[in-house]
């Protein structure tokens, strides 16, 4: 009897899988963090006998080169990948045993990138599961973007016909399992639902419901941002990943913290929002460790750039590495935990801002000299704005500092969490600011009306 094992990575919306049978088993996309699956082995008491990729991976670094080394499994990359380690190249039709009885075939499904394939588990010749990673997914499909504009296009329409492959090789009862599309922005779009079948998607993925030309031009409308990050994740995994290294990071002192502030370094405060607004190193910036601190961090900091990690604890410290090397960023520069007064030296004391609601914004009386700035994607713009919100989304923010107009900064996004990034920053170069802690939604009831385009 064969058995699949979900590997959640929450923070970056992926799924890795392990799926085998009583002896061996195959690692779908494994994580950068490999003793997740290590474990799940061992639970199992399986060996890894193969080590697939889907495709070479634009969002995270992938685990699969070190986990082949470590369990001595063959290491199955599409044929077509431009890699430059030793690999066992995969084509179409392809077929592997995983554990007696139980096999997996590959099929190529190119779109979300021009080698992408996509692989189908069957016991004893009964299809089983597809593992479809950047293809299709709960809903959506894989965006087509993220390899080379001049392409975008191309594979936008590779990734309808590789959807209509699918929907017409496997029965419909064949669970669809991917690997992108909880969140991540390797999505084409956002769905709701962690669990679908061949059956399910023929009647409501877009990819299966509409023509070609009608589902290539919604796709391409419809495309968000792109982290900075993914620029630099596929050519790490197309050159083989180093191994991780989660070993303790050197502990900085208050004077260490002090003196990579003024060389230019980013000190991140993990702690939560409410606790860095009410005391905080000055000129660091916080990434909440409860929030999408791996994807808000690398999408924003400088790639190569020195940063120093400040926590609450050591078990929140560890996660956060740990969350950081499945983007590449590997080994922070020092780190400390405990509280904020011992990360300042003697003589200084913390920095804060106020946190407010939108109930509080609309308090305030008509003042010209308070700028409230919107922090949220454009393509969550376009649904609606507070009238006369200034906007500049996120990630764009800290090079555009200077672009926030002189005045009292009340900085909001949809929820709260980017909102105090963005206050960090504005904190650190010493602007007024307070942070909106609150839903959007809440504007319009505290009388904050939000406007579109189709208002004007």
């Amino acid at each position: 009897m064969f058995f699949i094992d979900i590997i959640e990575t929450e923070g970056l919306g992926n799924r890795s899988y392990l799926a085998g049978g009583t002896k061996t088993a195959v690692a779908v996309d494994p994580p950068r963090d490999i003793d997740r699956v290590l474990g799940a082995a061992a639970v199992r008491g399986v060996r890894i006998s193969h080590v697939v990729e889907t495709h070479v991976h634009n969002d995270y670094v992938s685990g699969g080169l070190e986990l082949s080394r470590l369990t001595g499994a063959a290491y199955l990359v599409p044929a077509d990948a431009r890699v430059a380690f030793a690999r066992t190249p995969v084509r179409d039709g392809d077929t592997v045993t995983v554990d007696e009885g139980i096999t997996l075939r590959a099929l190529a499904t190119p779109g979300h990138t021009p080698h992408h394939t996509s692989y189908v588990l069957a016991e004893r010749g009964t299809v089983a599961a597809a593992f479809t990673g950047g293809s299709l997914l709960i809903g959506t499909v894989g965006r087509p973007d993220l390899v080379e504009p001049r392409l975008t296009e191309q594979l936008a329409r590779a990734q309808h016909a590789s959807a209509h492959r699918l929907a017409a090789e496997l029965p419909d009862e064949t669970p669809v399992l991917p690997t992108h599309g909880f969140g991540s922005f390797c999505s084409s779009s956002q769905s709701e639902g962690g669990a679908t079948t061949i059956g399910k998607e023929k009647a409501g993925n877009d990819a299966l419901v509409m023509d070609a030309d009608a589902f290539v031009a919604d796709l391409l409308a419809g495309l968000d941002d792109v982290p900075a990050y993914y620029t630099h994740m596929a050519p790490a995994n197309a050159a083989g990943p180093s191994p991780v290294d989660l070993s303790a990071l050197p502990v900085a002192d208050a004077a260490d913290i002090a003196a990579r502030l003024a060389a230019g370094e980013w000190v991140v405060d993990l702690r939560n929002r409410v606790a860095f607004a009410e005391g905080h190193v000055a000129g660091s910036f916080n990434f909440e460790a409860d929030g999408k601190t791996a994807t808000h961090l690398a999408w924003m900091i400088p790639w190569g750039k020195p940063v120093t990690l400040l926590a609450d604890s050591p078990e929140q410290l560890a996660a956060a590495q740990r969350e950081l090397v499945r983007v590449g960023i590997d080994r922070p520069a020092a780190a400390a935990t405990g509280t904020v007064r011992a990360w300042i030296p003697d003589g200084r004391t913390p920095r804060s801002f106020p946190r407010a609601t939108f109930a509080d914004l609309a308090a305030q009386a008509p003042d010209p000299g308070r700028i409230v700035l919107d922090v949220r994607r454009d393509s969550e713009r376009a649904e609606g704005w507070i009238e006369g919100s200034v906007h500049i989304p996120l990630h764009l923010l800290h090079r555009r500092l200077a672009d926030v107009p002189a005045g009292t900064v009340w900085v909001h996004c949809a929820g709260g969490m980017r909102a105090a990034i963005a206050a960090s920053l504005l904190d650190a170069a010493g602007r007024n600011v307070t942070a909106v802690d609150d839903a959007l939604d809440a504007a319009r009831g505290a009388g904050l009306p939000l406007v579109t385009g189709t208002d004007r």
